[in-house]
């Protein structure tokens, strides 16, 4: 873990460097961002956000904005130097970097989607997500690491799949049709898989490497978006703002 995030410190702090941006402030909320200002009115009730169990910290920089999921969560300010500098030694700092570099780098205009998205779209975005997956991949076999219902809903209908997640009131449990495995089943999992759909999340607690092991990858959300830009990963997230 340390490797990539060391690469993805370098690789922001020369390009806010080129842009003489590292003495300028950027403030990171985690008030927090009530359910329905993250999500809107999604259908179901299946969504961590809607749980409690993680929360959207959002990064603001020249009014473009950033955010990142996190189950540690708190508000925090800083220069630039100072946010992409410091140590991501826990969640919290994970999440605040994360959102941070996504700001920032939506500033740039480098990267969009970073707000996540609202009321229809996580169900707009399953269905294209099941297109697009078909059509590049042919019916695989998947593995979604991270459990996002309306994702699920959709890809259990097409593909042969798999469901890793970490919340415990998820695990063994049946989410149509198809079981719930916990961190225990993540190696026989992906041996099984042609393909991982891992939430972006993966970035912020730590896990993320577990994944990245040559088999293709796709990474979904906004937490994970300025890295996935960075570091070449590919990213599905269409309906975020």
């Amino acid at each position: 873990m340390k490797d990539i995030y060391e690469e993805l410190r370098q690789r922001a702090l020369e390009q806010c460097r080129q842009n003489g941006l590292l003495g300028e402030k950027i403030t990171v909320r985690a008030r927090v961002l009530t359910t329905e200002e993250a999500i809107g009115n999604p259908e179901g009730e299946d969504f961590p956000l809607q749980k409690g169990k993680e929360r959207l910290m959002q990064a603001q920089f020249r009014g473009a904005f950033g955010q990142a999921f996190t189950d540690r969560f708190g508000d925090f300010e800083g220069s630039v130097e100072h946010i992409l500098g410091m140590p991501t030694e826990n969640n919290f700092r994970r999440a605040v970097f994360l959102a941070s570099l996504n700001a920032v780098f939506r500033s740039f205009g480098l990267i969009a989607n970073t707000v996540h998205c609202r009321d229809k779209g996580p169900a707009q975005c399953a269905t294209a997500l099941t297109d697009y997956l078909r059509e590049r991949f042919g019916r695989v076999r998947i593995v979604q690491v991270g459990f996002q219902p309306a994702m699920a809903r959709a890809l259990s209908g097409d593909f042969p799949l798999r469901l890793l997640d970490l919340d415990k009131d998820n695990i063994g449990v049946e989410k149509f049709g198809v079981t719930v495995e916990g961190p225990e089943a993540v190696e026989e999992a992906m041996g099984w898989a042609d393909l991982l759909l891992v939430t972006g999340t993966t970035l912020a607690n730590d896990t993320v490497e577990r994944f990245l092991t040559g088999k293709p990858v796709i990474f979904y959300g906004t937490t994970i978006a300025a890295a996935a830009f960075i570091m070449g990963w590919d990213r599905f997230c269409p309906n975020s703002e």
